[in-house]
C-alpha cells in the first residue's frame, strides 16, 4: 500500500509545455507514473508527449478524471494554478516550484479554508522534491532507481537527504512505502504532522522516518502527536546540530527564532515525545533497521 498516490492515480502535469515541465514529465512517464495530460493556458488542443494538452485544470480534470497533479509553473503563477487545482476536485498537489513568495503561501492557505476536511486538496511543498510510492508511481523529481519497495515512510523538508535515506535503506535491502518531500520554504501545504497521521493510518507502513532540521516548531509538533497516537515507531534525523546560534542557513525555513526551533532543543523535545533519533545522517538507515529489528 501507500499513501497519497498509486499506480492508478490518474495524474496531470500543470506547466506541461514548458522546458523543465517536459523534462520532468518524460522521467515521470519512464517511471510508471500514470499521467493523462497536462495543462498550459494558451496550449489546449495540442498533443505533448503523446498526451492532451488542455487551457485549464478543470477541463484536464473532466476529460481525464484525473485526481492529482504536479506543478512545473513559474513562482509568480505558482499560488494562482495550486488554487485552481483546488477548485477543479484534485485531491493532491505537488507543488516543485521554488521561490513562491511566503505571502502567496498564504493566500492558499487561507483560500483552502473553505473547503470541508473530507473536500480539501492535500497540498505537498512548495520547494520539495514531491511524492514518489516506488514501484508504483512519481509525482516530483526524485531519481526514482534509488527507492526500494517496502514498509518504511520517509517525510523529509530537505530533498537531497531524502534521497540518501532511499539509498541507505535500499543498500540494507528496506524498502519504502512511500516518501514526501514537505519542502523546506516556512509556509508549506502540508506539514510533518499531516503527512506522519496519513502514515499510521496506512496499514503497510510499518515504521516513519522524519528527516528535519532547524527552524521552525513542525517536527515537535509532529513528535507530540506521535506520542499521543502513534503506534508505528517514528525515527528522526535534525539537521543542523553545528549550527552557529542566530545563523541563518540552508532552507528559508531553517531559521531559529523561538525556543524549540534549534536542532538541539528539537532533539532533546523529540526524544521526551519518544521519538528515536538518529544521531547523524549517515546512520539514518542503520537506525531505521535497529528499530525495525526490535520490533520483531
Amino acid at each position: 500500500m501507500s499513501i497519497l498516490i498509486d499506480k492508478k492515480t490518474k495524474i496531470i502535469v500543470q506547466g506541461f509545455t514548458g522546458k523543465i515541465g517536459t523534462f520532468h514529465s518524460e522521467e515521470m512517464i519512464k517511471y510508471g507514473t500514470n499521467i493523462v495530460g497536462g495543462v498550459t493556458p494558451g496550449k489546449g488542443g495540442q498533443v505533448h508527449l503523446n498526451f492532451p494538452v488542455f487551457n485549464t485544470v478543470k477541463e484536464a480534470v473532466t476529460k481525464t478524471g484525473a485526481t492529482a497533479s504536479v506543478l512545473f509553473v513559474p513562482p509568480a503563477f505558482a499560488a494562482d494554478s495550486a488554487m485552481e487545482a483546488a477548485d477543479a476536485g484534485i485531491k493532491t498537489c505537488v507543488a516543485i516550484t521554488d521561490g513562491i513568495p511566503s505571502h502567496d503561501m498564504i493566500r492558499i492557505k487561507r483560500y483552502m479554508r473553505r473547503y470541508s476536511r473530507n473536500e480539501k486538496m492535500t497540498l505537498i511543498g512548495p520547494n520539495c522534491a514531491g511524492v514518489i510510492s516506488p514501484g508504483k508511481s512519481l509525482l516530483g523529481i526524485m531519481p526514482g532507481h534509488i527507492y526500494k519497495e517496502g514498509k518504511v515512510g520517509i517525510i523529509g523538508r530537505s530533498g537531497t537527504l531524502g534521497y540518501e535515506a532511499a539509498q541507505q535503506l535500499k543498500n540494507l535491502n528496506i524498502g519504502i512505502s512511500t516518501s514526501v518531500g514537505i519542502g523546506g520554504d516556512p509556509i508549506n501545504g502540508s506539514s510533518f504532522k499531516d503527512i506522519i497521521e496519513k502514515f499510521e493510518q496506512d496499514n503497510e507502513t510499518d515504521a516513519v522516518l522524519m528527516i528535519g532540521e532547524i527552524g521552525g516548531p513542525q517536527e515537535v509538533a509532529a513528535g507530540k502527536f506521535a506520542k499521543e497516537n502513534m503506534k508505528k515507531p517514528v525515527i528522526a534525523y535534525i539537521a543542523g546540530l553545528t549550527a552557529p546560534k542566530g545563523r541563518v542557513m540552508g532552507h528559508a525555513g531553517a531559521i531559529v527564532s523561538a525556543y524549540g526551533e534549534s536542532a538541539v532543543e528539537k532533539v532533546e523535545l523529540l526524544k521526551e515525545c519518544g521519538v528515536i533519533i538518529s544521531k547523524n545522517p549517515s546512520v539514518m538507515g542503520e537506525t531505521v533497521k535497529s528499530t525495525l529489528n526490535s520490533k520483531i
